[in-house]
């Protein structure tokens, strides 16, 4: 079904046309004239590749893959992806993430200084604006189809319409409330209005949606209404000033009990069923059981220099191994503040070249010993490990000198070279070697040996005791950040990988665009929700909060040794345990709002407000600033406050 919906996803990125006015909320997009709006909507087998266009506007950027034809103008393509966006504004604004990138209006972001000309709240603005106007207009074309299952199309479009003006509510408050195609220049709508609104479409879906678990993978069902009903009430004191908590609990509930389940498939069998969510292959490993409404990728079919392709590429960097993520190169870009870090209760274990040589074998009593040695000339042998009848190995670190091979400490029995091709001799001559690591080998049955280099750091294995959702890279990194612009100051983030659970790269060979899908609501989330709502007061059960929010800390830790009780529950927690689940998931910047942190002193960390130690900002910046460039050609619109 995926394979399916992204072929008409890329059919209609190909050659969709909307031949309408697209000045709604006074973006500038670009639409491809290949189609007539009476072709794509003759019937409803061509009305259904229209929708796929609706779902690509969140995924793609424009008509011909990463680059060349975007749909909207005067912005660079690959900066103004939904998600790509979604995570600037919202986690790189937060203690989740810097990035070293000297683009204007970047680094402005985790400052906390951005005007009403950054380009990447402006990209935002644009691209939702965008998703409004085609939504638009499909609503408006579909109404006169009958039959098939235009109903559920048109109340998928009007989700999609919905989830868009969630956002911009969430990120901008104050904007246009438009529902029609129209060359009139919207008006603005008050935050009360816009979630008014957003609240009576989600409601009035809800029976023309697909039951839960019957639509296709990547397209939304009622459940998506639920849980984005759950995600609006549980905002609604900040954005409206009532609050809505047990309508969260209401809504949470019927997500909950909605068939969608917490993937606690550990596929490639490394203990934690929580990296399977974030792999290539996250449409068929049990992720998708947990994904409500999820943007899909192909490295192939739908590439975009956003999406997930942006994750896995920028946060690699430093000697970070690219392949191991299956893709071809690092953008050295994306780091994490130790603040997340902090959050975690884990513990890195790092095997030891000892360990890999207990594993060779049983210790024996040959050795080698010289100046080129660990023990030098000295007594004992370094001892070597018993691979076979006769066969002796060891991995050791060897200097400029020479060694030979003895039994048992006794120079009556040792080998060295006989000036021939690896062949040794008794008494033979000392071995010259060089600095370095290396694994060395002993064959008695044919007196020869061997001594390779190798690079210990290739055998060594790390794996983590505790919560294993703290998925950092460290070799090399600094915790502390000094130089926000240094890749190698802040942890690295792994949590998004190009590679199967099998360990198999994704279908793009040449490692250029990565397959994983990225869940924008995913039941996870609904279960914090449901539990913070409960505490703030709505009418929910704090041992059911308790209950889900252990199967999440189960995942997490392979057994029950960390599960809390609900005396544990606090406000605090919940924010700390939302941040450990779902960091660079787009949710941070509006968490710490809800909770107050965001722009105060309650709350900080590294580089917030510009300010090396942290420090707080104006509360005018947890809303973002509407684009200069609209207030410019709309007289009715307002800035919004301190811009």
């Amino acid at each position: 079904m995926k394979t399916k919906l992204k072929h008409l996803i890329v059919i209609m990125v190909l050659s969709l046309g909307l031949v309408s006015c697209h000045d709604d909320l006074d973006q500038s997009p670009i639409d491809p004239d290949s189609f007539t709006e009476e072709d794509v909507f003759a019937n409803a087998t061509e009305a259904k590749g229209a929708l796929a266009k609706l779902y690509a506007s969140l995924a793609l950027t424009g008509q011909q893959g990463p680059s060349g034809q975007a749909d909207i103008a005067d912005i660079d393509e690959g900066f103004s992806q939904y998600s790509r966006m979604l995570f600037n504004l919202n986690e790189l604004t937060t203690d989740h993430a810097v990035v070293g990138w000297g683009d204007a209006g970047l680094p402005d972001l985790h400052g906390q200084y951005w005007s009403g000309n950054n380009d990447f709240s402006e990209a935002m603005y644009y691209r939702l604006a965008q998703e409004v106007s085609f939504c638009n207009s499909f609503i408006t074309n579909a109404a006169s189809l009958t039959g098939g299952e235009v109903s559920s199309f048109i109340a998928e479009a009007r989700f999609l319409r919905a989830f868009a003006y969630y956002n911009l509510i969430d990120l901008f408050g104050n904007v246009p409330l438009v529902t029609e195609v129209s060359t009139d220049l919207p008006q603005q709508a008050s935050r009360i209005e816009l979630f008014n609104f957003i609240e009576s479409e989600l409601l009035d879906i809800q029976g023309d949606l697909k039951p839960g678990r019957s639509n296709e993978y990547g397209r939304v069902d009622e459940v998506a209404a639920w849980a984005l009903l759950s995600k609006l009430y549980l905002n609604a004191e900040v954005w409206t000033g009532t609050a809505r908590y047990t309508d969260c609990v209401t809504y949470s509930n019927n997500v909950i009990n909605s068939g969608y389940s917490i993937n606690m498939n550990d596929a490639n069998g490394n203990g934690t069923a929580y990296d399977e969510l974030f792999l290539a292959n996250n449409d068929t490993n049990g992720a998708q059981d947990e994904f409500i409404f999820a943007l899909n990728f192909d490295g192939l079919r739908s590439q975009t220099y956003g999406g997930s392709t942006f994750l896995v590429h920028a946060a690699i960097g430093g000697t970070m191994d690219a392949t191991e993520f299956g893709v071809n190169g690092g953008w050295a870009g994306l780091r994490t503040t130790k603040k997340l870090e902090e959050k975690f209760n884990y513990t890195v274990l790092t095997q030891d070249i000892q360990e890999i040589n207990n594993a060779l074998g049983a210790m024996s009593d040959w050795g080698i010993i010289g100046d080129g040695t660990p023990n030098g000339w000295n007594d004992p042998d370094t001892k070597m490990y018993q691979t076979g009848t006769n066969q002796f190995a060891i991995y050791a670190e060897l200097t400029d000198g020479f060694l030979k091979f003895r039994f048992n400490n006794d120079w009556g029995t040792n080998y060295g070279d006989d000036n021939t091709d690896l062949s040794l001799e008794s008494d033979g001559q000392n071995i010259p070697v060089l600095a370095g690591q290396y694994y060395i080998t002993l064959d008695l049955d044919n007196l020869t040996y061997s001594i390779e280099n190798v690079d210990f750091n290739d055998l060594l294995e790390t794996s983590i005791e505790g919560d294993k959702r703290a998925m950092f890279y460290t070799d090399g990194q600094n915790l502390e950040i000094e130089d926000i612009s240094s890749f190698t100051d802040g942890y690295a983030v792994t949590k998004f990988k190009n590679i199967d659970s099998d360990g198999d790269q994704g279908v793009d060979s040449a490692g250029d665009f990565v397959d994983t899908d990225l869940p924008l609501i995913r039941l996870a989330e609904i279960y914090l929700n449901y539990a913070e709502a409960t505490v703030r007061g709505g009418s929910g059960d704090l041992n059911l909060a308790t209950t889900k929010i252990n199967e999440l800390i189960e995942r997490a830790n392979g057994d029950s040794s960390a599960n809390i009780s609900s005396g544990d529950i606090t406000l605090d927690f919940i924010l700390d345990e939302r941040s450990r689940e779902l960091y660079w998931e787009g949710q941070r910047r509006s968490d710490l709002i809800r909770y107050d942190y965001f722009t105060t002193d309650a709350y900080l960390w590294p580089f917030k407000g510009n300010s090396p130690q942290g420090t707080s900002v104006s509360n005018y910046r947890n809303l973002f600033p509407l684009p200069n460039s609209i207030i410019t050609v709309n007289p009715n619109l307002s800035q919004n406050e301190g811009y």
